[in-house]
């Protein structure tokens, strides 16, 4: 292990216990406080310790971790005051993601793989239209239908729509208007940009969790920027996806040296914001169980009031930055945050929370026990890459020399519930236009049977009337002239 050191003051320094690693945190603090240098700087502690590490970059700053950092006098001076003497600049193994695929390799899953229950807090649904959601997949399950994009969905919720009468006994009640309300809001998910979130080929987890020729970790940076301004709510469906994904898939790990997988979840509170509560026991479940699959999940948000308490609780390493107390609500969240530390007699934590300069942190860790330490006012380790963003050529270079360049840029469109459902459509309107010529040609057949027969009839009754007027002059001739036209004959 080497140079794990989060911070430190002129006393002590704070190296983070790789061991007590999954067993979660969180970074906290008000905007421009430093939380972001924080999130680099435990992102190259793991990389460097050959930990992958997954971050979503919010603000464009992230991407600065692939290339090497430069030295100022304001860096050597922390340097100094924490004690580092091994402190070098270098860049980290990054791999770049992108929902739109813009800045990144494109990030897809499928639709069967999200699941009904995210999916439904996804589109916003209330219950009735959510157990309308829960019997489309059902119906799917059944009938062996997959569900891979957006158009998969829509077409299967057409076909129910249009069967709903004779689905209800199995299905439960299915309402047209139910289904109408859902289709409207997955239109309004696909002009948001959904439609390049889901499909195939679908992100292998693998893909997350590789390392360097050197050992170091890959660090994984999902681009959200865009995503952000466009639809939050859909990067908190991502994160979700990808911790029960995580958890699904993982095979159990007990207590290991170090994590499988370090987990960044910036902009916390969009996971838990308006989340109904089967999905918050869901995901607090998940956050509980992961660390056995040698998973570490970070939070980091403005607030430590903005995690819910039941997870609050299960996070051990604490970097707390600047908060405000302005308002009932500041002074509410500071007394929150300093009652979460392991108290330190020599620091009025309470009181310091509103004190920390830029750059600055009380950090508390687990030891090797599980406990957490006291907690420390130190200044944060500067980053050994660079603080700021690529520039769109270097990116480009970091995009070229990927591993995975070329694995998920074309999209696949392989027969699903979609191309199924078309083709049963096709097949029962050709069967009706079918049936339709039968039944005319069966009406014409019929037609031109029962006109011969008329005709038949008229002939019979003009011969027996011929032949009842056999005796007369005039009935010889009547007789003589039709049999004569008839057989050709005078």
């Amino acid at each position: 292990m080497e140079n794990t050191c989060i911070g430190g003051n002129k006393n002590t320094q704070i190296n983070l216990n790789l061991r007590m690693a999954n067993r979660h945190g969180l970074i906290a603090g008000a905007t421009g406080t430093g939380k972001t240098v924080s999130l680099q700087v435990m992102a190259e502690i793991f990389s460097r310790n050959g930990v992958p590490v997954f971050l979503a970059d919010v603000k464009g700053d992230l991407s600065g971790l692939a290339e090497a950092g430069s030295m100022n006098k304001h860096i050597q001076k922390r340097i100094d005051v924490i004690g580092l003497n091994d402190y070098t600049n270098d860049a980290n193994p990054i791999l770049f993601w992108d929902i739109f695929a813009n800045n990144g390799h494109p990030v897809r899953t499928t639709i069967s793989d999200i699941g009904p229950l995210v999916l439904s807090n996804l589109l916003e649904l209330n219950d009735t239209q959510m157990g309308v959601m829960y019997s489309t997949f059902d119906f799917a399950d059944d009938n062996g239908l997959l569900l891979l994009d957006l158009k998969d969905l829509r077409s299967l919720l057409n076909w129910m729509s249009e069967n709903r009468k004779e689905l209800s006994s199995e299905y439960g009640n299915i309402t047209s208007a139910s289904i109408g309300a859902i289709q409207r809001k997955l239109l309004i998910l696909e002009e948001q940009g959904a439609e390049h979130f889901f499909g195939e080929p679908a992100l292998n987890l693998n893909d997350l969790m590789i390392s360097d020729f050197s050992g170091r970790g890959v660090i994984n940076v999902l681009d959200v920027t865009r995503l952000m301004s466009k639809s939050p709510r859909l990067y908190a469906t991502f994160l979700l996806w990808l911790l029960s994904e995580l958890f699904e898939q993982l095979p159990e790990v007990g207590d290991a040296d170090k994590p499988k997988l370090v987990l960044f979840f910036d902009e916390a509170h969009l996971l838990f914001d308006d989340a109904p509560k089967a999905l918050l026991d869901k995901v607090e479940q998940v956050v509980r169980l992961i660390r056995s699959k040698g998973v570490g999940v970070y939070f980091i948000s403005q607030n430590p009031l903005d995690i819910p308490e039941e997870i609050l609780g299960q996070l051990g390493t604490r970097v707390q930055h600047a908060l405000r107390a302005f308002t009932p609500r500041d002074q509410k969240a500071v007394k929150s945050a300093a009652e979460t530390f392991r108290a330190n007699k020599d620091i009025d934590t309470a009181k310091v929370i509103t004190e920390l300069e830029t750059g600055e942190a009380l950090v508390s860790i687990l030891d090797d026990k599980g406990s957490p330490t006291p907690v420390e006012r130190v200044l944060i380790v500067p980053p050994h890459s660079r603080i700021g963003p690529l520039n769109p050529q270097e990116r480009q270079t970091v995009l070229d020399r990927s591993p995975l360049k070329g694995r998920y840029d074309t999209a696949i469109d392989r027969e699903s519930a979609h191309e199924i459902l078309q083709k049963r459509s096709e097949d029962e309107q050709r069967a009706q236009v079918a049936e339709k010529a039968e039944q005319e040609n069966s009406e014409v057949k019929e037609k031109s049977t029962r006109s011969r027969s008329r005709r038949q009839g008229v002939g019979e009754a003009m011969l027996k009337s011929a032949a009842r007027s056999i005796g007369s002059s005039l009935g010889r001739r009547i007789i003589r002239g039709i049999l004569g036209s008839l057989l050709g004959g005078r």
